[in-house]
């Protein structure tokens, strides 16, 4: 069976915006049930139409969703799909079986035996590969205040990458019409599933976002060496061992001054581009001063 987890805390994060709801069945084993309810982790079947065969973390609006479901319960609930948000409703207990085996080894994260960075402190150097196929070493967006996130486009549910994607689409139409801000904020966008997000991938990743290249750069690149890169902003990436495809990973994005010194890092999805764009605006206003 296929395996993804992610942070339930993307996850449990409250719709911000409108748009069309889908509904999809769910059938599955539950691994775990939060203290308070409020999510819990399934083994489930293929959601036909939407997604495969996974391991994650599901919330749920209303605590009562989860009266009475205890790990090993067999369940059946509908899978609830916004813009911005993803929940189970109707949950249904339809049996009971023994729990799988523990993994005899879980995937290592990536940020194992590395030191964050911290604000003020140089980001590294790092190669990479854009999407146009051309080495692109990290610092070469020195001279630009950088915006940094991390994603693959595989990714399933809206509340993970995709909002990501949503987020960084939205700061790129304000740079394509602030002159302020247009060439001195640079968007990048690192996929950690090389094996899938290739250049030409994430070529047409971009251009379906409406991704100007010129200020918005996707980048993909040799797996450890990304790794190793997202790690000392707090990404922590592991993928299992018999399929380098189902990954796990948490969400961090990172704003970068134009000298590359790390300003801050946003945790999971409780940003929004409001925020980044008054957090980046003063030190495009510095530089230009400056």
């Amino acid at each position: 069976m296929r395996r993804l987890v992610i942070a339930v805390l993307c996850l449990a994060a409250p719709a911000c915006g409108g748009g069309s709801e889908r509904r999809y069945s769910l059938q599955g084993q539950v691994l775990s049930v939060a203290s308070d309810r409020s999510h819990a982790t399934i083994s489930h079947e293929e959601v036909k139409g939407f997604m495969p065969a996974m391991t994650m973390p599901y919330a749920v609006h209303d605590p009562k969703q989860l009266d009475g479901i205890v790990a090993g319960d067999l369940i059946r609930a509908r899978l609830v799909v916004e813009s911005n948000d993803a929940f189970l409703t109707d949950v249904r207990k339809v049996g009971q079986a023994p729990l799988p085996p523990a993994p005899a080894e879980a995937p290592q994260a990536a940020s194992s035996g590395f030191e964050l960075l911290k604000p003020g402190e140089l980001v590294p150097d790092a190669a990479f590969v854009d999407q146009d196929g051309r080495r692109r070493l990290f610092h070469s967006f020195k001279g630009s205040t950088v915006l940094l996130t991390f994603i693959y486009t595989n990714c399933p549910l809206p509340a993970f990458c995709p909002m990501m994607d949503r987020h960084f689409a939205t700061i790129e139409k304000t740079l394509q019409s602030d002159a302020q801000l247009k060439g001195r904020v640079h968007l990048v966008t690192v996929s950690f599933d090389p094996i899938v997000d290739t250049p030409p991938v994430l070529k047409a990743h971009g251009t379906r976002l409406g991704a100007d290249f010129k200020d918005w750069t996707f980048l993909t690149g040799d797996r450890d060496d990304i790794d190793k890169f997202a790690a000392r902003f707090g990404v922590s990436v592991a993928r299992a061992q018999q399929d380098p495809r189902d990954i796990t990973h948490n969400l961090r994005t990172a704003i970068i001054d134009s000298n590359g010194m790390l300003v801050k890092i946003y945790i999971g999805n409780e940003w929004t581009p409001d925020r980044a764009l008054a957090d980046l605006m003063p030190l495009v206003r510095d530089k230009v001063a400056g």
